[in-house]
């Protein structure tokens, strides 16, 4: 029998929120392969995409940098950076190193979030070598600096800004201690974010490659309808244009795109809060549930 371990009140270890991330980092992203890598990016561009969806962010811009950081701006309210009234601290680094501290949790500032359901920027913090906020609120241009997610600079007004802009600009580079590998893959990345320009109609967002000067912009005013359009591009469909529905009932907003092709493969796609639902809901089997009603009904009255 093995030498019998002593187990007291000193092996008890507690760990802070973002040392916990780092312990265990496959906890809160799934894994420290190419899947989580490209789960921070989603992170950071979900934090815009909430500013979108709350009507205050019409620009997105991600660039991949020649070291693998990743840089995401954004026009919208900008993080908040004045002190929190009961933790004294900046609300920006509140966000930045705390999990489950955000806008989010009150429905009156985000009545729409796809990022409540999300781990945060705080894990992105956590997971990276280095991160730098810079948020332009308020005719100010804000700045911190974190490393493996500790702050090591404060909150500090770095220049004046008389543009009547805002924002918020997040840089960060993956931790390689943390990451199998820290290459990140234009394609996979491209996918998300086109994706994302179709979802919210109108939304421009702006994708550079410095690796390899490779540069894409998205802006579409078709909406989901042209998504459908993009999805049966080398297909052979039934009827040009999609079939669109739109309406709200009880404060849920629906948009439905269909188009029919000739291959014997169903797609469906679905979405809430533009996070792709991949294992389904209730949303999709309801959906599935009244087109098949519908298509019923239609054929006993024929």
């Amino acid at each position: 029998m093995g030498k019998r371990e002593e187990y007291g009140a000193q092996q008890i270890q507690i760990l802070k929120d973002l040392e916990a991330v780092r312990k265990r980092p496959s906890m809160y992203i799934g894994s420290t392969g190419p899947r989580g890598l490209h789960h921070l990016v989603s992170e950071v561009v979900d934090n815009s995409i909430d500013e979108v969806l709350a009507g205050f962010c019409g620009n997105i811009e991600v660039v991949i940098h020649s070291d693998n950081s990743i840089t995401v701006t954004d026009d919208g309210r900008g993080i908040p950076v004045s002190p929190h009234p009961v933790y004294k601290k900046s609300a920006l680094e509140l966000v930045m190193t705390f999990l489950h501290a955000g806008g989010k949790f009150d429905n009156k500032i985000y009545r729409v979030s796809g990022g409540l359901h999300g781990v945060g920027v705080s894990v992105v913090n956590a997971l990276s070598e280095w991160l730098e906020a810079k948020v332009i609120r308020k005719g100010k241009t804000w700045q911190q600096r974190y490393e493996q997610g500790k702050p090591v600079t404060k909150v500090k007004c770095i220049e004046e800004n008389s543009s009547g802009k805002t924002g918020t600009e997040i840089s960060f580079k993956p931790d390689e201690e943390i990451f199998e590998s820290i290459e990140f893959d234009w394609e996979r990345i491209v996918r998300r974010l086109r994706e994302l320009a179709f979802l919210n109609q109108g939304l421009r967002i702006e994708v550079e490659d410095e690796r390899s000067q490779k540069k894409e912009i998205h802006r579409y005013k078709g909406g989901i309808s042209a998504f459908v359009k993009h999805l049966n591009k080398n297909r052979e469909v039934l009827f040009p244009e999609p079939i669109f529905i739109k309406g709200e009932r009880q404060d849920v907003s629906l948009e439905v795109a269909i188009q029919y092709n000739q291959s014997f493969i169903q797609d469906i796609f679905a979405f809430v809060n533009d996070i792709n639902t991949e294992e389904g809901g209730t949303h999709l089997s309801g959906f599935k549930a009244g087109l098949t009603k519908v298509v019923n009904d239609y054929v006993k009255k024929e």
